[in-house]
């Protein structure tokens, strides 16, 4: 045997996918159903750029910057979601449309999180909030292939969740008392501070979350309006936000909401966000004028859902760790 062969033949297995064929064949087949449901609703696919000269401002979210060969800073940023252009595309005229694409959030990683994930996303003209929850159950039910999920969705409030498995009301509670509630020590009392929102996210996915049924879909609904985002708050109550997510156990799957339509708010709570990412110490890119301008057109009254696909696999091939449904997760010993 030469010292080449034996070179080669002592090479470490690092270079090979992250799972199988099998596991690949069944995301085919995941994907297929996908397709298969937007058709038989006449919803359009549509494909967006994954470049983009913004990057996002939500303070909870990092892009990826791209240098060009020409400048020593980043240019472009690679998308976190193709929310902005989808909604460029209804503002144009465009039907009920739906994408399935790869996205990137820089600093992502854990069992359920990766940097680069598949996001199914899709915008639905006059879907109140019922509606689009109720067909993002039907979805779930449908890519999974468990027609029962649909028999007994658990829908609760969010006021309602936090009392009923925290014990804390999250329209009143104060950061002491959410910190209290996760029993969080000084190192993380000082790491999130004053963030009351950073607070109510750890308070639901340590406290309330894992209390939701195992077995069944909750449709959690009517988030704070501190945390509308990119929703309308409710006409009913202006507190709260017309936002909703989808859990099946404690893991959740989709995040979904009545679209706000208003530009020059829309706008405003933009200009929030990137004042809170600076109170954060994190960059505040440049506004995205051509969302803002999209809104001032006119966008017209839909609701919208985003839903990562691979954590559908995991419960489809009942795996715990993200990396085994993927065709190559990132390693970041080698990459």
């Amino acid at each position: 045997m030469t010292s080449s062969s034996k070179k080669f033949g002592s090479t470490p297995l690092y270079w090979r996918p992250s799972s199988d064929v099998a596991v690949a064949r069944r995301r085919a087949a995941m994907l297929e159903r996908i397709r298969h449901f937007f058709a038989g609703r006449d919803v359009l696919a549509v494909d967006t750029p994954a470049l983009s000269r913004f990057a996002a401002t939500d303070p909870h979210i990092e892009s990826f910057g791209v240098y060009s060969s020409t400048g020593a800073r980043a240019e472009w940023y690679l998308h976190t979601s193709p929310e902005f252009h989808m909604k460029r595309l209804l503002a144009a005229g465009y039907p009920d449309i739906y994408s399935i694409c790869r996205v990137y959030r820089d600093g992502e990683s854990g069992r359920r999180h990766q940097p680069e994930f598949t996001l199914v996303e899709w915008y639905r003209l006059g879907f109140g909030l019922d509606a689009i929850s109720n067909e993002t159950t039907q979805f779930i039910a449908a890519v999974l292939e468990r027609p029962e999920l649909c028999d007994a969705v658990d829908r609760i409030e969010y006021r309602d969740a936090f009392l009923r498995y925290a014990g804390v009301d999250p329209f009143t509670a104060d950061s002491m008392e959410l910190a209290g509630c996760v029993a969080a020590d000084k190192d993380l009392r000082a790491a999130i501070g004053q963030e009351r929102d950073t607070w109510l996210d750890l308070v639901l996915s340590s406290r309330v979350a894992p209390k939701f049924a195992q077995d069944r879909l909750t449709v959690l609904r009517h988030y704070p309006a501190s945390q509308a985002a990119l929703a309308r708050l409710c006409p009913a109550d202006n507190s709260v936000a017309d936002r909703f997510e989808v859990f099946l156990g404690s893991m959740e799957l989709a995040n979904g909401c009545v679209e706000l339509t208003d530009a020059a708010e829309q706008q405003g709570r933009i200009g929030e966000e990137c004042v809170r990412r600076r109170r954060l110490g994190r960059p505040a890119p440049p506004v995205d004028d051509m969302l803002i301008a999209a809104l001032d057109a006119g966008l017209p009254e839909c609701s919208g859902v985003a839903l990562g696909f691979e954590r559908l696999q995991m419960l489809q091939d009942r795996r715990d760790d993200i990396c085994q449904v993927l065709t190559f997760a990132l390693d970041t010993r080698h990459d």
